[in-house]
């Protein structure tokens, strides 16, 4: 149940991420700046944070709803991975290092899960694993991206 409250709440939070990003970002013209400098570290909290605390706390229940093996040091490994970034994304937002270290921090986080999306995709296709926290990631990846793509662009065109 858990792990159902928190996989809700990881989409809920970045959906109330583009919400209000995107309302930042319009308040004024358009500063996708600034939209960014809200949304990135809100999304990689919500996503990779949330992810690295369910992958450390309660590692055997996650790897059994995505359909994996549990007990294995590469989970324990990942969930590091993904506290890191998000550690990161609220260290370059608190000391305010600017919009190419938050690009920075994002572009590290999507392209890993890009390829998170890319492993539960051909999980899915190979070892016909349709469990939905595994068949979710790749759908879930691209809607991320594409919601990202504008301000993300907009914002490395003021450089």
């Amino acid at each position: 149940m858990i792990l159902k409250i928190l996989d809700i709440l990881r989409i809920g939070i970045v959906c109330v991420a583009f919400f209000f990003g995107y309302k930042i970002g319009f308040s004024h013209g358009y500063d996708p700046v600034l939209q960014l400098h809200f949304m990135i570290p809100v999304i990689i909290v919500a996503i990779a944070g949330i992810s690295g605390l369910e992958g450390l706390l309660f590692s055997k229940n996650s790897a059994m709803i995505k359909g994996y093996e549990t007990g294995s040091n590469y989970q324990r490994q990942s969930a590091i991975a993904l506290l890191s970034y998000a550690f990161v994304a609220i260290l370059v937002y608190l000391w305010n290092w600017g919009i190419k270290a938050e690009l920075t921090i994002f572009f590290t986080f999507i392209f890993f899960f890009f390829f998170s999306g890319v492993n539960h995709a051909i999980d899915a296709i190979t070892r016909k694993n349709y469990k939905w926290q595994n068949i979710n990631r790749p759908f879930i990846t691209l809607l991320l991206i594409a919601g990202m793509i504008y301000p993300v662009v907009k914002a490395l065109n003021t450089f």
